[in-house]
């Protein structure tokens, strides 16, 4: 039996033009500027943002992004699971009732430190990383209840990091994954073995591409992590080092079907223009189109 390939759902985020929730990132370009760039290239889908970057009201969310043509796909929090899981659980439910009234589908929910940035962090007792696992599991139930998935994201300077973490993270939880090909490589997991392995926890896919030779300086603690950004960490797809056209093809067999966001994070300095971020963004798009015009012709 033969399956045609579908299209690939190709989304956009943010961060791809400097738009970060931590303090000091960069320049940060006004909602405006960065939704007419998407537009401009073809998109048709984005993550939010950081909280408080779009519009906070769901209806004035919608409008926002319809006015550019642009859908909601869902957005990204970062909350201390292994802390206070009152505060982060009522957190999600603020950000769960938003999300779902807006039009989204997704929630990708980060282990943060707690503190700001994603440079230093400290580690878990057993009984944090615990605390952690279930939190995660009742944020789950809480977006279960609005409509919405969870797919928790390893993150640099996060709790879910290393190849370790993930590895563990996905024995003692059955939450499915943020598959994020920079973030993973950099905490020392190849993504698109995960990927092989791992195929039925992909809940979401951040396609980003890296130089590994400056993602092992973070790994090492030579650099820190937002100090590698500036220096170039991400590239277009497909001038890096991770084999993005791998990586979908494993997800693709493994039956996902959902979204590939382009997110390629970008810290801009003052008087930065659109131009460079919506440079990288569209030859992204381009080696996704290359990538998915071979699925299309393909069989599985």
């Amino acid at each position: 039996m033969t399956e045609s390939i579908h299209p690939l759902r190709i989304a956009a985020a943010p961060i791809s033009w400097g738009v970060c929730e931590v303090p000091g990132w960069g320049h940060v370009l006004d909602p405006g500027t960065v939704l007419t760039e998407m537009a401009g290239l073809g998109l048709a889908a984005t993550e939010f943002g950081p909280p408080g970057y779009l519009p906070d009201d769901p209806a004035e969310l919608r409008k926002c992004l319809n006015d550019y043509g642009i859908a909601p796909v869902g957005g990204f929090l970062a909350l201390a699971l292994h802390r206070e899981p009152s505060r982060a659980l009522a957190a999600a439910r603020t950000a769960a009732a938003m999300f779902a009234a807006a039009g989204a589908e997704i929630m990708v929910l980060a282990a943060a430190t707690g503190e700001d940035g994603y440079d230093t962090r400290a580690p878990l007792s057993d009984h944090e990383w615990r605390t952690l696992v279930d939190t995660a599991a009742s944020i789950a139930d809480i977006a279960a209840e609005h409509g919405l998935r969870v797919a928790v994201h390893p993150h640099v300077g996060t709790h879910v990091e290393t190849t370790a973490e993930v590895d563990r993270f996905l024995a003692d939880s059955d939450l499915d994954l943020c598959l994020d090909t920079g973030h993973l490589l950099i905490g020392g997991t190849d993504p698109v073995e995960l990927a092989r392995r791992h195929g039925d926890r992909i809940g979401h896919i951040h396609l980003k591409d890296v130089r590994a030779a400056l993602a092992a300086e973070v790994r090492s603690g030579g650099v820190e992590y937002s100090e590698a950004v500036r220096r170039g960490l991400y590239v277009p797809l497909g001038a890096g080092d991770v084999d993005i056209a791998a990586l979908v093809r494993e997800a693709h067999a493994a039956g996902y079907r959902g979204w590939y966001v382009i997110e390629q994070d970008t810290a801009l300095r003052p008087g930065d223009s659109a131009a460079a971020p919506t440079a990288d963004a569209r030859e992204s798009l381009r080696h996704l189109a290359e990538i998915g015009s071979g699925l299309a012709s393909a069989r599985i």
